[in-house]
């Protein structure tokens, strides 16, 4: 039998997200008498405030890690990257060049060769990158002077400049999307079609629903929530003012249950505080098993602009939630409009709230929706569909 291929998984995240969930649930499953993974990163965070840290949670799957030391931004680059801001004011393309090639000069080339070094030193079969090629330029450097293959696991949309698109193109071997959307926008982009392969995320299907957390909830309101980092692109605030103007506006009594934390807590506590509804909204912090407090929604919001999946929607579907969703690439292929939830165009408060509105007055759609969309989930996302998919790739790069 032979030995199994060797694999170092790059990740450059700085706090536990639903990628990191969905990068867990891969190397939980994956067949280690065909890979052997490494995991590599710069920070070891923990898993939410008070859990536990990512070595620890590694460790107890047996998952070696290597951390590698983070090298504070030095004075000169600093003071380099505001003067160019300052002389390129008037042109943002050249602006955001300059500022790059100031980043490859400090951060990405010393970098680019730790990483060198190490790929070459630990004779790794492959590279294997888990977030999107503007976080990750460090390494596809690495791997091309290394001469071994990479896959880029793309887990959110964002615009990649003219260099990023012409490395990608140059050295990936594969490109995995969580999403046809994602798929399209990198496509649209200019990444070569040949390089993409799309592979849903998935959730395990035979994870036991938790008992519910405890929660007092009162009379017969309805019981709004959302789960995610709490960062400007989540727009949790938006969520906020739809509160405000369910309560207000149209007299539906109604609390919002935000499970995440973040550093945009403060500003959303104080927005809250100045549509007169802070003691409607319940800010849980994060939680080991947000599948306690899912189950006490009537309806799950989703307000984020910018997505590759949203990994929270199939644990809201899992648990029969129906879902309200802003229509972005990733959560309009989750969320069937009409079917399994529905859809709104992002931004659009008055239309959030339309669609709560229409949900509250009506129990049997909630159900009929819930229902829909746990058998969404059984049919297109299962963890194994996931698994086999990504192992596809792996096994087809390093051929």
């Amino acid at each position: 039998m032979s030995s199994p291929k060797r694999i170092l998984l790059l990740d450059t995240g700085n706090e536990w997200g639903g990628g990191t969930n969905s990068m867990f649930e891969l190397l939980k499953r994956i067949d280690r008498t065909r890979f052997d993974v490494t995991c590599c990163f710069y920070k070891d965070y923990t898993k939410g405030k008070g859990g536990r840290l990512l070595s620890d949670e590694l460790a107890h799957i047996g998952i070696p890690l290597l951390l590698l030391p983070i090298r504070k931004q030095p004075l000169w680059a600093k003071l380099a990257k505001e003067l160019v801001r300052g002389l390129l004011l008037w042109s943002g393309r050249l602006k955001k060049r300059g500022v790059f090639t100031i980043e490859m000069l400090w951060r990405i080339k010393p970098r680019t060769a730790l990483l060198h070094s190490l790929l070459r030193e630990g004779g790794y079969d492959m590279l294997y990158m888990n977030n999107q090629p503007s976080s990750n330029m460090e390494g596809y450097l690495a791997a091309e002077l290394s001469g071994i293959p990479v896959v880029q696991h793309a887990r959110i949309d964002v615009s990649l400049e003219r260099y990023e698109i012409s490395v990608v193109n140059r050295i990936a071997t594969k490109v995995i999307c969580n999403s046809h959307g994602l798929a399209n926008s990198l496509c649209m982009q200019g990444v070569s079609p040949e390089k993409i392969i799309v592979v849903h995320n998935g959730i395990d299907l035979s994870t036991p629903i938790p008992e519910k957390a405890c929660f007092d909830r009162n009379g017969q309101e309805l019981i709004l929530g959302t789960v995610g980092s709490l960062v400007a692109r989540k727009c949790v605030d938006h969520l906020i003012l739809c509160l405000a103007k369910l309560n207000h506006e149209l007299g539906i009594p109604c609390r919002l249950i935000v499970l995440g934390e973040g550093p945009e807590l403060n500003r959303l506590v104080q927005i809250a505080k100045e549509n007169s509804i802070d003691s409607s909204v319940i800010f849980v912090g994060f939680s080991q098993n947000p599948l306690e407090w899912m189950q006490h929604f009537d309806i799950f919001l989703f307000a984020s602009r910018q997505e590759g999946f949203g990994r929270v929607l199939i644990e809201a579907m899992l648990c029969k939630v129906p879902i309200v969703s802003a229509d972005v690439v990733g959560p309009n292929e989750v969320v069937q409009h009409g079917e399994t939830g529905f859809l709104y165009p992002h931004g659009d408060i008055d239309a959030l709230v339309n669609y709560v509105s229409l949900m509250n007055s009506d129990a049997a759609l909630r159900q009929h929706l819930g229902e829909a969309g746990f058998r969404r989930v059984v049919a297109k996302f299962s963890i194994e569909a996931y698994i086999s998919g990504v192992a596809m790739v792996f096994a087809e790069a390093m051929a």
